[in-house]
């Protein structure tokens, strides 16, 4: 049986993140069950590669245990943005940040990222296996025997690994190979697995006042959430669809609402969070009195998008107070997300209450979790990747001290 020290299973952004980290000279392979690595990295930032982010050591991450947001804050803050900037450039990858932190490569192309870590990976001499399903890991004498299905006639193939590291990823965005099914290899150890949900993903709501705003765009609106007692505001671009919304700022909130669905959620919209409702009300006021003909539908030309004011009058039923009110806050019932299908980042997983500080399995020596695997996940906006990067770093520093 082939004898490695490190195992990574999955060539995502972690894995290779975390292969890159390694010591030189230290026999690790990567585990591929797709036919090329970094495919999810390489979609990043709608493929322009949102790597990381300004704020990154100073934003709070989501978890299920409250207790572990310190640890993940520890994390980020030992391997952060600025690490993560001056790794890449030494890979020859210029770095730019954009007006709201978030940080891209100068050619805006994802698939600089991937290709960066793959030269660096075969300058390195470690081994990326594509094709390789891990399908059964089991604890060993000094180590870890692997069973893997090999390519299209799934061929199996044994290894045996002193070290196992579980950066597979999540459930979200299946067509990466991030089907949830790795789950179940850490759950064989004794595990546990938080609730999962999609995160940063496209929200539906009631569209019984929306139904003619499918397409349109409200650039740089206010957004906020309501759930119970907690409720968050921000500001992005919302974009109208045939079931609901979308758009950065959807993509945003909809990190903090993932678990709430069930409880009940409801989203505000502030078509102009720069204007005040009284100076609404005093435009509309004097625009009826100068246009004394004009029909109710038209009251908000020239103030907000056409279809967008049509819509407010109507559900004001032409009540310019009620009219003002609703431009300020425009609220819409949350009935669901799309799912993980289309949601870029799981929220929930294995808890870090299960690992020790440098994310080594509390149950078995010798195993290690990075990247979307735990029960880390931030806003959109590079803080994942982040996460990814710094994960991956905490475990590569514990296995090159062995």
């Amino acid at each position: 049986m082939e004898k490695i020290e490190v195992a990574i299973i999955g060539g995502g952004a972690s894995g290779l993140f975390l292969a890159n980290a390694l010591a030189d000279g230290k026999r690790a392979v990567v585990f591929e069950r797709g036919e090329r690595v970094g495919r999810k990295l390489s979609a990043t930032g709608n493929g322009q590669g949102n790597i990381t982010n300004l704020a990154a050591d100073t934003t709070e991450y989501f978890c299920v245990d409250e207790r572990s947001k310190e640890k993940i804050a520890q994390i980020i803050r030992a391997a952060d943005q600025k690490r993560l900037t001056a790794e890449f450039r030494a890979l020859g990858v210029l770095l730019q940040a954009d007006e709201r932190g978030r940080v891209y490569p100068a050619g805006k192309q994802a698939s600089a990222l991937t290709d960066a870590l793959r030269f660096s990976l075969a300058q390195k001499g470690v081994e990326t296996r594509l094709n390789a399903r891990i399908v059964h890991v089991e604890k060993s004498d000094g180590g870890f025997v692997l069973t893997a299905e090999v390519g299209t006639e799934k061929k199996i193939e044994r290894v045996f690994a002193q070290s196992v590291v579980l950066c597979a990823g999540g459930k979200a965005a299946k067509n990466f190979g991030t089907d949830g099914s790795a789950y179940a290899l850490a759950k064989n150890f004794g595990h546990t697995v938080t609730p999962l949900y999609p995160s940063l993903v496209q929200l539906k709501t009631e569209t019984a006042y929306t139904k003619t705003l499918k397409g349109i765009r409200v650039a740089d609106g206010g957004l906020t959430a309501i759930a119970g007692r907690e409720r968050l505001a921000l500001r992005g671009d919302i974009i109208f669809t045939d079931y609901g919304v979308s758009g950065d700022a959807t993509f945003r909130i909809s990190a903090f609402v993932a678990d709430k669905l069930e409880a009940g959620v409801t989203l505000s919209i502030d078509f102009l969070p720069d204007v005040s409702e009284r100076e609404i009300l005093a435009m509309m006021e004097r625009k009826r009195a100068a246009f004394p003909a004009l029909g109710d539908g038209e009251l908000l030309f020239g103030i907000l998008n056409n279809q967008v004011g049509r819509a407010v009058m109507k559900r004001a039923d032409g009540r310019m107070e009620g009219a003002a009110k609703l431009v300020k806050d425009f609220r819409l019932p949350v009935t669901g997300n799309l799912g993980f299908d289309y949601a870029q980042v799981t929220k929930g997983g294995i808890p870090l209450a299960e690992t020790d500080d440098g994310l080594q399995s509390r149950l078995v020596p010798g195993l290690y979790f990075a990247g979307e695997i735990l029960d880390v996940d931030g806003p959109c906006g590079g803080f994942n990747l982040q996460w990814a990067y710094a994960s991956a770093a905490r475990v590569a520093s514990v296995i090159n001290e062995k």
